[in-house]
């Protein structure tokens, strides 16, 4: 338990951030699942439709350092590569 009035405040600025952060990562995850779902489905026209939306989601969460930088690029490179070949 906080003891310290900084420390009190720090708490309830995490618990803010918090709230914050998890709307920000369930709709980065939303938007990496739609494409997904696409690619699964074979639907490259809707992958592509669904990877614009989904790479600026996650580079916005690595901005806000939601996920690592590394990780959001890597999972866009993967993304990317799956759609590349669904045209095959």
């Amino acid at each position: 338990m906080a003891n310290t009035t900084s420390a009190k405040k720090a708490t309830r600025k995490i618990a803010r951030r918090t709230v914050i952060n998890k709307s920000r990562r369930t709709q980065m995850r939303s938007a990496v699942r739609s494409v997904e779902e696409a690619i699964k489905r074979g639907d490259r026209d809707a992958a592509l439709k669904a990877m614009s939306h989904a790479e600026p989601e996650l580079m916005r969460a690595a901005q806000r350092r939601i996920v690592h930088k590394n990780n959001a690029s890597r999972k866009v490179s993967r993304l990317a590569h799956q759609i590349a070949k669904l045209a095959k």
